[in-house]
């Protein structure tokens, strides 16, 4: 394989120099014609794109080569010069993982290939150039492209993506994408790097895990490692006074894309990804423990290199959550915490969507519209709820949602007259990333009596903004996030309310706050630490009609049996804010062609606390042990 790269590289660069001698002897001729000049230097050109070509092809198939004789696991680099260019060609046996692959700089081991030219197996050979080169996606099957001055190749280099990438190339943040093996990759859906499959023009990739977690909490609590902490009992539950230990394997996870090159500069894909953290009817914790399989993520993208353009429709996380690199799917900024709520204060949905991103000045500032799903969580303390259907103080009822029928499971469904709209802008600099975000959401219902009635519409919404600062390039970094507005609690781990209803019916949003922050540190390749702060809070909506209290956090409602064991006294107690503190780690003790086998620790101490009525404002705290162990086969 050698001797053929040598000799052909000779071989093609003494045609090379034929050509220029000849080009030169012709341009000293004076009795040539300036058309028979241009039409050697054409041809010339067209030369060396053959040649560029069939260097992208040798290198190629020396990475199959490698593969085949089971050489890898280090990096060969050679620098190729092209006048006054120089490009460096290196051959890594991972492949790129998220969007233009792993960390930056970081070695081969770590998964960090950068972008590359994808072989027949996950071998990767990676073309390094200048920042301001354009480059352009390809995939196993495109050509090459060319759009330089001229047309001519030493004015771009040219990038394919191995593993799961969808747009050309990511702005050098010194943040990066995910590395594909952490937990905080995992949870935005990273694919892996050992499942692919090339059919035809498609290529399929798998990724997921098996995962076993547990807990340990000084606390009763039904929800397993998902933290539900609106039910943190105050002490006038038994379940306040008592441990808890409870297990499952039911967030282990399965995902498939499939991908393919619409021409040279477009890729259109599709993303499924699913888990068994659903409870059927049938569920039962004594024996069977048959959680049912759910949708996380289903969703088709398009990609155009060329327009900078980007279009997802389908569920996935909500554009309202931070990102850590561009707007991009699957680079979601999610906390590397084993309890599938994440934290609490932590910003996110996963819904139905449309969305419309386009990037500007080489992949740093990006602007998203994204038009999704709305759901309007409505707290109706002090009012009789007949599964939506309000009886309100005047007589006539409000209508604020109805229980889902035919197909659609047996849950409350908001009413609902628009989705919500919501904006953010990215801006990528040469170090960190940062986001500004925007909301606006339309809680609705209908107020009527006999034959008669109306609709009532509020205007909701907010803002806010995350920034991810790498304190110490893709070792250390900082998380910061925050959102603030009215109407739009359910955004928030926590789950606080949307709205309430006022004593007439009509919408009354609750304002909210919510934030987090993180150091997340990465101090070996096989190891991650962390630790995260989060916190929610939710205002006072509430009125009081003909000596009735109604509302959220109204000062009337009693709190006076919140403190005492059984008490047959009043706990109304509305949440008036939530925070969490956690530290934690993961380590990965196996990895290889195998996949990655990994164990993680976490700590974490929450806090809830009411607003205060008749009796004052309890509150209660809970402290837990996570554990996890989790195969990747595919990673």
């Amino acid at each position: 394989m050698r001797i053929r790269l040598s000799v052909g590289t000779i071989l093609a660069t003494g045609l090379l120099c034929m050509q220029l001698s000849a080009t030169a002897y012709a341009a000293e001729d004076e009795t040539a014609s300036l058309e028979a000049l241009e039409h050697q230097m054409a041809q010339i050109q067209e030369q060396q794109k053959a040649l560029q070509k069939a260097l992208v092809g040798m290198q190629k198939q020396i990475a199959a080569h490698r593969a085949a004789l089971g050489h890898g696991g280090g990096s060969a680099t050679k620098s190729v010069a092209d006048g006054s260019r120089h490009h460096t060609l290196t051959t890594a046996r991972n492949s790129t993982g998220g969007l233009g692959g792993e960390h930056p700089g970081l070695p081969p081991e770590s998964g960090a290939g950068g972008v590359g030219i994808e072989s027949a197996d996950t071998t990767t050979t990676a073309m390094t150039v200048p920042r301001h080169i354009r480059r352009h996606g390809t995939g196993p099957d495109a050509q090459p492209v060319f759009s330089g001055r001229d047309d001519h190749p030493d004015v771009e280099a040219v990038v394919g993506h191995r593993a799961e990438d969808m747009i050309s190339r990511i702005a050098e943040n010194s943040v990066g994408p995910h590395a594909r093996e952490t937990a905080g990759a995992q949870a935005a859906g990273a694919l892996g790097d050992h499942g692919v499959f090339h059919m035809g023009p498609v290529t399929l990739i798998l990724g997921g895990f098996l995962d076993a977690s547990a807990v340990v909490e000084n606390r009763h609590v039904p929800s397993g490692t998902f933290n539900y902490w609106q039910d943190m009992p105050y002490p006038n539950e038994s379940r306040y006074h008592t441990n808890n230990f409870e297990g499952s394997a039911r967030y282990s996870r399965i995902s498939l894309m499939a991908r393919g090159n619409v021409d040279t500069h477009s890729t259109i894909s599709g993303f499924f990804e699913m888990d068994f953290g659903a409870g059927a009817a049938t569920t039962d914790a004594y024996e069977s423990n048959s959680y049912a399989f759910r949708m996380r993520q289903a969703y088709l993208a398009y990609d155009n290199s060329d327009l900078d353009f980007h279009f997802l429709a389908g569920q996935a996380w909500s554009m309202l959550t931070p990102g850590r690199i561009g707007i991009v799917p699957r680079q979601e900024s999610l906390p590397e915490t084993i309890e599938s709520s994440m934290l609490a204060g932590q910003t996110w949905a996963r819904q139905l969507q449309f969305r419309f991103v386009k990037d500007f000045l080489q992949h740093r500032l990006w602007l998203g519209l994204s038009i999704e799903n709305s759901a309007t969580l409505y707290d109706t303390t002090g009012f009789a709820n007949a599964d939506g259907t309000v009886t309100l103080p005047n007589g006539k009822t409000a209508t604020i949602s109805s229980n889902g029928t035919g197909l659609t499971n047996n849950a409350p469904f908001s009413n609902e007259i628009a989705p919500d709209v919501i904006g953010k802008v990215a801006w990528d600099p040469r170090w960190g990333h940062y986001e500004a975000v925007g909301i606006l959401h339309f809680p609705h219902d209908r107020v009527a009596s006999l034959g008669q009635g109306h609709n009532n519409t509020a205007i909701a919404g907010g803002g806010g903004g995350s920034m991810v600062l790498p304190l110490v390039p893709h070792t250390v970094e900082m998380r910061l996030a925050g959102l603030a507005g009215v109407g739009i609690g359910r955004y928030g781990s926590v789950l606080l309310p949307d709205a309430t209803l006022k004593a007439d019916g009509d919408v009354a949003p609750i304002p909210s706050i919510q934030a987090t922050g993180g150091i997340i540190a990465h101090p070996t390749q096989r190891v991650d630490v962390y630790g995260f702060f989060g916190y929610q809070e939710a205002g006072r909506r509430y009125s009081n009609y003909g000596g009735g209290a109604y509302g959220y956090g109204n000062p009337n409602y009693s709190n006076l049996g919140c403190e005492t064991e059984l008490s047959t006294l009043g706990c109304t107690a509305n949440t008036r804010s939530v925070m969490e503190a956690t530290v934690g780690a993961w380590y990965r003790f196996f990895k290889g062609h195998y996949g990655t086998v990994e164990a993680g620790a976490q700590l974490a101490y929450s806090r809830r606390d009411a607003w205060k009525g008749q009796g004052g404002g309890p509150d209660t705290s809970m402290s837990q042990i996570f554990l996890d162990f989790r195969y990747l086969p595919f990673q």
